[in-house]
């Protein structure tokens, strides 16, 4: 590391400490030639790697607005989006790789887009795996209520019957004749 005082071409370090949750890394330098001390920090720079081949920095504002765009009109605040980058970059931190596909953040997003919200994740999944037709979106929304059910395993309580009710004069009566009873839902 260059001394930024007598512009000497090294320096050596006297304490390193990580920062930010061990983004960046803090170092102190005394520079051997003049003796002034300095401080570097060093990032841990995340690259993507597009599809047409170019390389640039990771960026949680990019993500987010992606993501944003998806939740149009959804009831999604601003703090959500912001925890849901922050999940997409630390799944990615996470592999341990200096460069990581474009392909690969999407898949980092749809898992907590789908927690987030499913039609905003219909929207974003309709986008990133090119969908092509309604068949498309139908397997997909037939995935998200297959993911909804309960396990086989556990019995599915029929709904609840309230005879009781407190229904519309005369509700009772037009269904007296009825061998089945009136549904009510009871909350």
């Amino acid at each position: 590391m260059r001394c930024p005082f007598c512009h000497h071409p090294d320096s050596r370090v006297i304490d390193s400490r990580e920062v930010e949750d061990g983004q960046n890394i803090r170092r102190r330098r005394s520079c051997p030639q003049c003796s002034r001390r300095f401080t570097t920090v060093e990032e841990a720079v995340l690259a993507v790697v597009k599809r047409s081949g170019v390389t640039e920095p990771f960026s949680r504002a990019k993500v987010v607005d992606g993501v944003r765009r998806a939740c149009q009109g959804r009831p999604v605040d601003e703090d959500a989006l912001a925890l849901l980058a922050q999940q997409v970059e630390d799944t990615i931190r996470v592999a341990g790789a200096a460069e990581v596909p474009s392909q690969d953040i999407g898949l980092a997003i749809l898992g907590p887009l789908r927690e987030l919200d499913e039609v905003a994740y219909l929207r974003f999944a309709s986008v990133y795996r090119a969908f092509s037709s309604a068949d498309d979106f139908m397997a997909e929304i037939q995935s998200l209520r297959a993911d909804h059910r309960p396990d086989a395993g556990e019995p599915v309580e029929p709904p609840r019957v309230d005879a009781t009710s407190t229904g519309p004069p005369g509700a009772m009566a037009r269904n007296a004749g009825s061998p089945v009873a009136p549904r009510t839902s009871v909350v």
